[in-house]
């Protein structure tokens, strides 16, 4: 399994698999292509369908620059997709083509070329599966973080300090700014609203709704108007850890080296879902984004709160066994509807999920590992119209005059 340090990346939304991944393939068929005067792109599957919403067109002319770029979309090609996030770039020079490369953006800014060896950097952990990790730790007498830096080294934490450091920021920036998010469904950006609607006679529980979602939102409308997120694990549900991390921390009042270890156990989390299953919408639907953001984010909680790993587990089972079947419908393809409100949902869910672990992990009868190969043979039974192609649910049913 590979390092944390290829699943939280920093970059510009709305979409990490629509908008990063498409842009970083652009930019190496560029790079190879130094020569081409113009340059081609056609996008398939889910990439055409919402690429307009997901700013995929833009993402791509602008890796290609500064030469002109051309992208079409061919929702429906005539061949088997060998991921519906597939893109075929051409180049060209004086008229005559002088290159092609056949590409799939398979979720978290990743990607894979045909016919190349995936690009990434060396497995770091022996372990595939949480079972595994757990009986490793147990046998050693270690914490889930301290397995984390043991695989990883301790240049880990110094990586996810930046990490940590761009989530906040994201959070302080969407709290800052108001008005129409674009794209023509009129969503107003609410976090701000929401931040500072707080009453004398507020009970706890009901601030603590409040707040949690306001941090959520602030990352997600930042999202949506493509500034700068980390991918936790993707773009369209960057929002749960971060928002659950920072209300947590507020209200016990730790330091980040604490926080740190929190991000590291909810990283290994997401790593063992896009391992062992997909995080990406396209593939799975939304269970496979927010939802695995609901998982690493009761993990993390769960470490912050100091349980232990039988109790860290049963969180992030919880959290993903009750996102199971959700689907992925953005509105105009754009992610905002149901995007932007589901990221704070999710983020109050793991929350939920950290309370019942209290109590209940030692009744449990679902593995973690097992949660995950569900999640991912529900999402392959989806129907495609609920995986992220704008054709389904909300994003059939919902009229913008309406």
């Amino acid at each position: 399994m590979r390092s944390l340090t290829e699943l939280f990346k920093i970059g510009s939304g709305p979409s990490s698999s629509h908008t990063m991944g498409p842009e970083k393939a652009a930019r190496i068929f560029r790079s190879e292509n130094e020569d081409a005067d113009q340059f081609k792109a056609l996008i398939y599957g889910s990439l055409a369908k919402t690429g307009k919403g997901h700013m995929t067109d833009k993402a791509i002319i602008r890796a290609l620059s500064p030469a002109p770029a051309e992208v079409q979309f061919a929702p429906q090609p005539d061949f088997v997709l060998p991921h519906p996030n597939t893109m075929d770039l051409f180049a060209y020079k004086d008229g005559r083509q002088i290159a092609f490369m056949r590409a799939a953006s398979i979720g978290g800014g990743d990607i894979v070329i045909e016919g190349r060896e995936e690009t990434h950097g060396p497995d770091v952990y022996p372990e595939n599966s949480f079972a595994e990790i757990s009986a490793f730790c147990k046998a050693n007498h270690i914490r889930l973080s301290d397995y984390v830096e043991q695989r990883e080294g301790k240049q880990i934490w110094d990586f996810l300090q930046g990490i940590w450091e761009a989530m906040k920021r994201s959070i302080d920036e969407g709290l800052s700014v108001t008005g129409i998010l674009e794209g023509g469904l009129h969503v107003e950006r609410k976090a701000k609203y929401l931040y500072h609607q707080g009453h004398v006679d507020e009970s706890p529980e009901t601030r603590e709704n409040r707040i949690v979602s306001a941090y959520a939102f602030a990352v997600n409308e930042q999202n949506a108007a493509a500034g700068t997120v980390v991918t936790a694990p993707t773009c369209g549900a960057s929002g749960v850890v971060p928002a659950s991390l920072r209300y947590m921390q507020e209200k016990m009042q730790v330091p980040d080296a604490r926080i740190l270890r929190a991000l590291a156990v909810g990283g290994l989390i997401g790593n063992l879902v896009k391992q062992n299953a997909s995080i990406s919408g396209a593939q799975c639907g939304c269970q496979a984004e927010v939802g695995t953001a609901c998982s690493m984010a009761a993990a993390a909680l769960a470490e912050l709160s100091g349980m232990e790993i039988d109790q860290i587990e049963y969180a992030a089972e919880v959290a993903m066994e009750h996102h199971l079947g959700l689907t992925c419908d953005p509105i105009n393809g754009l992610v905002q509807i149901p995007c932007i409100e589901r990221n704070a949902v999710g983020a109050m869910r793991a929350i939920n999920a950290l309370s019942l672990a209290k109590f209940l992990s030692g009744t449990r009868k679902i593995s973690f590992d097992l949660v995950v190969q569900t999640m991912y043979e529900t999402g392959q039974d989806m129907n495609s119209r609920y995986r992220e192609t704008a054709e389904g649910g909300l994003a059939k049913l919902y009229k913008i005059d309406s």
